[in-house]
């Protein structure tokens, strides 16, 4: 699971830096963000058309939960 734990380990800058934004990554790469999945993912199939792309969307601030 590279890509998931490439999106953990970034996290934290990524929300606040793409807030209600969908990233596509290729392993280890962040390789598009976009205001859609379909978006995002159309310009991952461009740059790496071969290559496995995870989709994943950052929540705003007001659409994360605090873990208690």
């Amino acid at each position: 699971m590279e890509a998931y734990e490439f999106l953990l380990r970034h996290s934290q800058e990524w929300s606040k830096k793409y807030p209600g934004k969908y990233v596509a990554l290729v392993k280890d790469k962040l390789v598009a963000v976009s205001d859609s999945g379909l978006e995002a993912l159309k310009k991952a199939r461009k740059k790496y058309p071969k290559q496995k792309k995870s989709i994943f969307y950052i929540p705003t601030k007001d659409e994360t939960v605090p873990l208690l």
